[in-house]
Parts: structure tokens; sequence; C-alpha cells
């Protein structure tokens, strides 16, 4: 994923987790969607028209439209007030694709990194089917606090390493850590925010939540 779009993937998951958290009103959230979505369009676009023919190059391009597809369809359910569950059945699909792409960057890509990173976002991926798509309210704000910390860890520190050339000799640990935080924040959130408050619903109905 290109660094720039990455960082500003960290951006639209922080938005629309604290959207989904209530902290935002969601039609304000719209505007970032669309421009992120628009922005994960260009690059992978540019990247396969200019990649000369080279699988990998343009099997991790593609990719990128995974998320790009995902950010117009929140922006354009947020805008007209769609129903959500065609939403939550895309996100259905992105989750399998991520855990494809995870187990690519462990093995083809050598990049352990990205291969946690990918399982990060395969696991809120999921989330959103079963908020969206199976109307798991329950999850909803449980789903926003992961989203949220997920445009951080996920988007935002890689990104900076990225840009700042420090990510390759920091993979291998990166991964080790996101791997530990992802198991011990994800789940300790899970007791606090589902099965201490006994499965309560979600303020928000779950035709309005959006994924990253």
């Amino acid at each position: 994923m290109g660094s720039v779009g990455l960082l500003f993937v960290g951006a639209v998951l922080f938005i629309n987790g604290v959207m989904l958290l209530g902290w935002v009103d969601a039609k304000s959230a719209a505007p970032i969607n669309f421009f992120v979505g628009a922005l994960q369009i260009i690059t992978p676009t540019y990247l396969i028209f200019t990649a000369d023919g080279d699988a990998d190059t343009i099997l991790s391009a593609a990719g990128l439209y995974l998320f790009a597809f995902t950010y117009l369809y929140v922006g354009l359910n947020l805008t007209f007030d769609l129903d959500g569950t065609g939403l939550g059945y895309f996100c259905l699909f992105v989750f399998l694709s991520a855990l494809v792409y995870s187990g690519l960057n462990f093995t083809r890509f050598a990049d352990p990194g990205f291969g946690v990173i990918w399982l990060h976002w395969a696991f809120l991926w999921l989330l959103f089917f079963l908020v969206l798509g199976l109307r798991r309210e329950s999850l909803g704000r449980y789903t926003g606090a992961v989203c949220a910390i997920q445009g951080w860890v996920t988007g935002w520190v890689p990104a900076l390493l990225l840009l700042t050339g420090g990510y390759a000799a920091l993979a291998t640990p990166l991964a080790v850590v996101l791997a530990v935080f992802g198991v011990v924040v994800y789940g300790g959130l899970f007791v606090v925010m589902v099965r201490r408050a006994g499965h309560r619903d979600a303020p928000v109905a779950p035709d309005r939540h959006v994924p990253a």
C-alpha cells in the first residue's frame, strides 16, 4: 500500500470509528470517506498502469481497491441514508480477501508487518459484517472502538515508518508488537464493552453503522 494513501487510511478509520462511538455526526464523516476513497482509486490505478506487467505489483495494488470501494460505499450510505445490509455483505467479501492478502504478505511478499496488519483489517471487516450484514447491534460501539484504534496502529504508525524510511528495519518487531496488541487490546475491549455491558444494543441503528 502506498505510504501516503496509508496515512489517510488511518485518518478515515479514526473518523469512522469515533462516528460509531457517537462523537461525530454521521453525515459529517461522509466527505473524508469520499476523499480517501477517491485517493485509493487513483493510487492503485496508477500503480497497475505503470507496473509493466509485474505480477507482484499488480497483485499488491489490487488490494487497495478493497479500501476504495469500502469508503465510497460508506460515503454513499451516509449521504443518501441507505440501508446498510449490502455494505455489510460487501464487508464479508473484503474480510475473506484480507485473509488472503495477509497470507500473501507472510509468504510471497516476505513482509510480516503487513501480514499482521492485514489480519487486523480482516478482523475489523468481520465486525462490520456482523454489525451490518447480520445486525448484531450489541457490537456497534465495540466495532467503533476497534476502528478508531486501528486508524492509529495500522495506518498512522506504519505510514510514518514508511515515509521516514524506518519500516524495513522494524517490520518483524512491528509484526510481533501488533499481534500481541491486537489480542490483548481487542480482547480486553470486548470484555469491557460487550460482555460486561450485557450485550446491550448499540445506540446507533444498524443501517447507519459504517465501516472504515
